[in-house]
């Protein structure tokens, strides 16, 4: 029997590992890429000597990706070098100060003498929350394809550990008392697209998470991650075609039988595995007429996620900050909720610094930094005018890192700069409304009411990526891409490992 064809469409980080772990199973697999280079969000951003990530910079629970490289048959040690990042961040509010460790007597003895009191309420913390992570782990690896999916007694086991009703803020409420060390294990909520006031409790195993696992840095970025994958994938005999835009899927009824490109090529495919972003892809590449759920109009309805203002700042100095740093406003809660609940630009800005050139050199001109600047704002649904707003938030950042951080004249040393507004995420990386962090992750936007990982809408159709289950970020990408490439294979007979417990991933980590 002739190999099965799957094309995946986009490069990204979802669609790269699915693409790598099928071509090694056996399929023929061809990748479709519009830009240049592979990547998607996590392509490098390159400003002469200057090299930056314009997406994810933060890597955590390293274990999902050595199972994506795994089951291509490839060790990670030989594609990628990683460097621990320890402590984890260092996290500002005006006089006080917390650099997180994932070192628990450090962390703890942190803890007191920042927020006195709290420290005792750190070991709870990571007790209770390593059991709910533990509880979910199964769920994070299932698909949730049908209702009878909850029919799993490990799944069923662990849903009472989703605590429903309960936001991250609010659970870290039952360990710890000063609202600014909450925020400072809830923030990750921001990752996920919202604030720590509505975002589910389940995904307080984030920090906890960084905590439990640490935090690594990718030598030469975390766009080397995607630069492997493609290696791997090629050397399996798969094939990626960059600068090839897809102008839609081949559809047959409700069955996708390949795609279109944009230059008018058909590529016929006995599968498609969709890395786009999900809502430019289904109001996009589907012709009109064929979606009823997920139509162009019942899209406008759902909720999305926040967008991002990105600075990347090639700078002729390095500055004695950590890796990883968070300044928050003075009024941080009304900063954050002008963003995630009022949806404007905050009058006073929490600002996230990436300074890698402390870890990495690689990354800039000997002598000289790239600096990473980010800053939460509303997607553009908001209505943000962002050719008249860019130049004035700009300085407001710049304004808020020259009063907090160290980098107080940090203006006079840029040399190259490139800003990303949520209006070039839409317009740039095809990202529905500037939403990076793709459809919002509400309890009614989760596991089976989330876009599915074998699509509902459509037959030979998989998600991978932000815009399915388990969600955003690359921990959960990576398992999104495990499990659409497993049902694709249980379709075709095709033999595949059993997913794993969470004690067997702290294991090999501890290797």
């Amino acid at each position: 029997m002739s190999k099965k064809h799957i094309v995946v469409v986009g490069a990204g980080p979802g669609g790269l590992a699915s693409a790598m772990i099928l071509a090694h199973r056996g399929f023929r697999v061809t990748v479709f890429e519009k830009a240049k280079a592979v990547g998607g969000r996590s392509a490098a951003v390159r400003l002469g000597g200057y090299v930056f990530d314009p997406g994810p910079t933060i890597l955590m629970m390293t274990f999902f990706l050595k199972d994506v490289f795994r089951e291509a048959g490839r060790r990670i040690e030989d594609y990628l070098r990683f460097k621990r990042i320890d402590p984890i961040y260092r996290i500002r509010f005006g006089d006080v100060t917390l650099d997180p460790t994932s070192d628990p007597e450090t962390m703890r003895a942190a803890v007191e003498s920042a927020f006195p009191g709290d420290g005792k309420g750190y070991d709870r913390f990571m007790e209770e929350e390593r059991k709910r992570l533990e509880m979910l782990f199964v769920s994070l690896q299932k698909d949730y394809s049908t209702v009878s999916s909850f029919a799993d007694t490990a799944v069923l086991r662990g849903l009472p550990y989703v605590a429903f009703g309960r936001s991250m803020f609010g659970n870290l409420g039952r360990y710890f008392n000063d609202d600014r060390l909450r925020l400072s294990l809830s923030f990750q909520a921001e990752y996920m697209g919202m604030s720590p006031w509505t975002c589910p409790t389940v995904f307080t195993m984030i920090p906890y998470g960084e905590l439990a696992y640490g935090v690594y840095h990718v030598m030469g970025g975390i766009n080397r991650i995607t630069d492997a994958m493609a290696q791997v994938v090629r050397e399996e005999g798969g094939e990626i075609h960059t600068g090839t835009p897809v102008a839609k899927l081949l559809i047959d009824g409700r069955s996708v039988k390949g795609v279109e490109l944009q230059d008018g090529t058909k590529v016929d495919a006995d599968d498609v595995v969709i890395n786009a972003d999900f809502a430019y892809a289904m109001t996009r590449l589907v012709e009109p007429g064929i979606l009823r759920k997920y139509s162009p109009e019942k899209l406008k309805k759902k909720k999305f996620s926040s967008s991002a203002f990105v600075m990347c700042l090639g700078v002729d100095k390095i500055y004695d900050e950590p890796h990883h740093n968070w300044l928050f406003a003075e009024d941080w809660r009304s900063s954050i909720e002008d963003v995630f609940e009022r949806r404007i630009l905050p009058t006073d800005v929490c600002v996230y610094i990436e300074n890698p050139s402390v870890t990495d050199p690689s990354l800039a001109p000997e002598g000289k930094s790239a600096v990473y600047l980010l800053v939460f704002v509303p997607n553009n649904g908001s209505g943000i005018d962002w050719a008249r707003e860019k130049d004035a938030f700009r300085e407001k950042v710049l304004d808020k890192v020259a009063d907090m951080a160290s980098m107080k004249d940090l203006r006079e040393h840029i040399e190259r700069e490139r800003v990303i507004t949520p209006s070039q995420w839409e317009r740039e990386y095809n990202v529905y409304l500037g939403a990076t962090f793709n459809l919002a992750h509400t309890m009614s936007q989760l596991l089976y009411l989330r876009p599915r990982n074998k699509f509902e809408e459509l037959d030979h159709c998989y998600l991978v990526g932000g815009g399915t289950h388990p969600g955003s970020g690359l921990p959960s990408i990576f398992a999104s891409a495990r499990i659409s490439s497993n049902l694709i294979c249980e379709q075709y007979d095709v033999p595949f490992p059993a997913p794993t417990p969470l004690s067997s991933k702290e294991n090999a980590e501890a290797e």
